[in-house]
């Protein structure tokens, strides 16, 4: 079978179950994790685009609403960008959908806070006039409360948890402490990784199992002085370091510099921009692809290296598997910015474009953050935690797990066992939930 961007999917057992649980378990809220590499946001795609369901895509950010063609949670509910609770709603945005909705999908629901998971509970019964969990409406849920956690800023939103949840988790909302079932279901079979004793040793780091004899592995791994070949990505902890990193390497470089102003038009806040406004690249520069080719030449991910410039196209030159380079000439792409809309004549729901933003669809990528890199997959990577090590949960996982094999990560220095993170309210989640 295809699915996006003409990649083949193989429909596993585990996806199998996965679809007729999401399919069959009634109103009940289901819950689909696993750890990097499982084919999580393929099985939502999958069945995005298979089920007769009336439903939305939603997601906590612009960048990753972008990724699964859909809308953002604060964009489709109306909601404010800020701390919520019941007083807050003023609007009442897209009743005519939400009044039709069989399903709501939410994905990197590892960034949902738990007050926003009450704010939609709310909002969904007042709208639909329904004292159900969530209106009577399907939730489905898609991520790994492993990796990247809900952002609480300051110390007054801090207190504010600490009174009212147990964390900061969507699975501490009121709603899902109350009533409301989570089936949770847990994708088994990592397609990122083949070897299975790296397969193993990474769900360790994930679960923060680690022994003594694992930290001693990755650490042979460690090799300060290390020269990055071409193709190979530093993913750090820190904005300052990736910046650095890029400015110096096309400083580097002959020449000079070409930039490329992005094009936005209609709605498209910037927090949701999918590539540099201003892009700088020179010859030689390394590069990343920011979508998916569908001619399948590249991936959301793939590494390259710019050949050529002009106005009209970037010239990328991308190896291949069996080390067989190919050229790519690289156009501008036009990312919509969608909204959710109910057709009446057809009585579904439909997308429309309210905003568009085109650029190369290109960054510079000698490095990324860790944060960036999630959900990508890379054959050769350095690890620079440099600077105070991991900072967040989760972190380190992110940036051991986005590589093929253990033979080509590099880390900048040795891993402390308190760079890996984990917090023990998600230990205990999955101890009574599974």
């Amino acid at each position: 079978m295809k699915g996006h961007a003409d990649e083949l999917i193989t429909i596993t057992e585990d996806f199998h179950s996965a679809l007729d649980l999401i399919e069959q378990s009634g109103k009940d809220s289901v819950f689909i994790t696993g750890s990097a590499g499982t084919g999580k946001s393929t099985l939502l795609r999958l069945f995005r685009d298979s089920t007769d369901k009336r439903l939305v895509c939603l997601a906590p950010t612009g960048v990753a609403a972008l990724l699964i063609g859909g809308q953002t949670i604060h964009s489709f509910f109306g909601l404010p960008p800020r701390l919520l609770q019941a007083g807050d709603f003023k609007t009442w945005k897209n009743r005519s959908i939400i009044r039709k909705l069989d399903m709501v999908i939410i994905d990197e629901i590892s960034m949902v806070r738990a007050d926003l998971m009450d704010a939609i509970d709310y909002y969904l019964r007042t709208v639909r006039k329904n004292e159900l969990p969530f209106g009577g409406v399907k939730m489905v849920f898609f991520g790994d409360l492993y990796q990247l956690p809900p952002i609480v800023r300051g110390a007054a939103e801090m207190q504010y948890f600490n009174i009212e949840y147990e964390s900061p988790y969507f699975f501490s909302s009121s709603v899902l402490q109350g009533e409301c079932n989570l089936n949770v279901f847990q994708l088994q079979e990592v397609f990122r990784q083949k070897d299975k004793k790296l397969v193993s040793l990474l769900n360790r780091i994930r679960t923060n199992t680690i022994e003594y004899d694992d930290l001693e592995l990755l650490n042979s791994r460690s090799d300060p002085g290390y020269n990055p070949p071409e193709y190979c990505v530093t993913l750090a902890a820190r904005n300052r370091t990736v910046d650095g990193i890029n400015k110096s390497r096309l400083n580097e470089l002959e020449g000079g510099v070409q930039l490329y102003q992005a094009v936005v038009k209609g709605k498209f806040p910037p927090s949701a921009f999918p590539a540099d406004s201003v892009l700088a690249l020179k010859p030689g520069a390394q590069v990343i692809f920011l979508r998916n080719d569908p001619d399948g030449r590249f991936v959301n991910g793939t590494i390259g290296r710019v050949v050529e410039l002009s106005d009209e196209y970037v010239l990328v030159e991308v190896v291949k598997g069996d080390e067989n380079s190919i050229k790519i000439e690289v156009k501008p792409f036009k990312w919509d910015m969608l909204e959710y809309d109910f057709d009446a004549r057809e009585k579904k729901l439909t997308t429309k474009s309210v905003g568009e933003f085109t650029q190369f669809p290109l960054r510079l990528a000698w490095a990324l953050t860790i944060h960036k890199s999630q959900g990508k997959t890379f054959d050769r990577v350095v690890i620079d935690l440099r600077g105070g090590g991991a900072f967040e949960t989760g972190q380190a996982y992110v940036a051991l797990s986005r590589c093929k094999t253990l033979e080509n990560i590099i880390l900048r220095q040795p891993l402390n066992p308190q760079d890996i993170k984990i917090d023990p309210i998600v230990v205990d989640f999955f101890e009574y939930a599974v």
